[in-house]
């Protein structure tokens, strides 16, 4: 069930909540062997919990014994929060970050940390330290990266909701894949203090702690339950909540695109674009073909912060240990190394040009303030795979998963969508993105587009 409606039954006295948590202890019993999603549970310390938030007589919060996961990259006290590494085997956070100390208030009932790549470098979720995460829509694919192992859980059944993050569509792409939703908010919107390894330099643009849950409702519900400025973060912006109307919505042209004339898409991820401008279109949205100029630009930079950067921050920590880290880690580096070092005028011409590029984006999106497109040109891939032919042209790793990359520099608020399926019957997800700090207006086209298409379990869950 979404998670809104499982909130609903505990507030009318139709299950405990250690009735629910029961049965989700039952389902990750069952799953997770297959899915491998968890990277810390123990059954006895969730009933604790449930067993506790059904004695108390404390006035209820709006996630009031709701069943959530958190990627194992957001501390989360006295539970593993390793990164997917070796190196920080056995790490547990004495303290919580910002967004799960938020959620806790709130009252949802923590099951555990769930998996991630090795420091969160790839699209695909295996590691040295607890394995390889299976995607519940077939077990031969992953879940995606960094948040696989959060959306594996949430699309299976595992847990209600949970918060992911994304630098470079780490709980877009996730979601695409298992077929759940997900938002990347505006920077600071969620609290990002807190998360491993910090959201700091080039980093505090492209990463944001995000919310994942089977519908839009949910994530939405999440959003405004974790949003508000941290006076502590000097990232976080004191932004109010808003609740746009349908016709206020309805003000915005969206503009949409099915490639970005560059790397190609499936002919399904087609159809599912040009399927949620049809749906918007019928609810009075002005929806017209439009794509910025300048995303194979936007794309360029990302690849200098996320891969360059990226590499430059771990160095310090890997230094003397390689023989420690997992394959996925190490691929990472060798596409980092594969480039030129980055010089310290490189360096500070890219920060600079981030800026120029991000104004001039938003001047390109005056007139279509909110954008429709594929969140990947491809659905789940097989474990290990890095090559794929697509409208007979091949296409490589990361220019699979560019959908997500662009709008990491732009700072923008992106939310996914499940609509379409793959000859395979894999789930392909579209990506509805608003200009920074319009995080309500993206949730709410998107939730016209989940009630047209709404979330279909993976057969491994239904089967169970």
């Amino acid at each position: 069930m979404p998670a809104v409606r499982q909130l609903e039954m505990l507030r009318g006295g139709q299950i405990s909540v250690a009735e629910l948590a029961e049965a989700h202890i039952h389902q990750i019993e069952h799953l997770n062997p297959l899915l491998n999603a968890f990277a810390d549970f123990d059954a006895g310390r969730v009933r604790a919990q449930a067993r506790a938030m059904d004695a108390a007589h404390e006035p209820e919060g709006p996630l009031h014994g709701l069943p959530v996961t958190i990627k194992s990259s957001i501390a989360t006290a006295g539970f593993r929060c390793e990164i997917g590494s070796l190196l920080n085997e056995g790490d547990v956070p004495r303290e919580d970050a910002v967004a799960v100390a938020r959620m806790r208030a709130a009252g949802a009932l923590i099951l555990g940390t769930t998996n991630c790549p090795e420091f969160l470098m790839a699209y695909e979720t295996a590691n040295l330290l607890h394995g390889r995460t299976n995607n519940p829509w077939n077990l031969e694919r992953t879940p995606g990266g960094s948040s696989g192992g959060e959306s594996a859980a949430i699309a299976a059944g595992l847990s209600a909701a949970g918060l992911g993050s994304d630098s470079g569509g780490s709980v877009r792409v996730p979601a695409h894949f298992t077929g759940i939703c997900a938002v990347k908010p505006t920077p600071g919107r969620i609290p990002g203090r807190g998360h491993l390894p910090p959201c700091i330099g080039p980093f505090a643009v492209l990463g944001v702690i995000g919310s994942m849950a089977r519908t839009v409702a949910d994530v939405s519900l999440l959003f405004r339950t974790l949003s508000g400025q941290d006076r502590d973060d000097p990232l976080s912006p004191p932004v109010l909540l808003r609740t746009p109307t349908l016709d206020q919505l309805r003000a915005n042209a969206i503009g949409f695109f099915e490639d970005d004339d560059i790397v190609p898409v499936t002919m399904e991820t087609r159809a599912a674009v040009n399927s949620a401008a049809q749906v918007l279109r019928e609810a009075g949205f002005r929806v017209e073909p439009f794509r910025p100029h300048t995303l194979e630009q936007l794309r360029k930079l990302w690849w200098r912060f996320f891969v360059h950067c990226g590499a430059m921050f771990y160095e310090p920590t890997i230094r003397g240990r390689h023989a420690q880290l997992s394959p996925i880690f190490n691929e990472f580096l060798s596409i980092a190394e594969s480039a030129p070092p980055i010089t310290a005028t490189e360096l500070l011409n890219a920060w600079a040009e981030l800026d120029l590029l991000r104004e001039k984006t938003l001047e390109a999106m005056h007139e279509f303030p909110v954008l429709l497109c594929p969140v990947a040109g491809i659905p789940a891939f097989k474990h290990g795979e890095r090559s794929w032919l697509v409208e007979d042209r091949p296409v490589e790793y990361l220019d699979a998963v560019r959908y997500t990359q662009w709008f990491n520099v732009l700072a923008a608020p992106a939310v996914v969508v499940p609509v379409g399926r793959s000859p395979e019957d894999l789930p392909i997800g579209v990506q509805i993105v608003a200009r920074p700090f319009e995080d309500e207006t993206a949730l709410g086209i998107a939730s016209v587009i989940d009630s047209a298409f709404g979330f279909r379990p993976p057969p491994l869950a239904v089967g169970r």
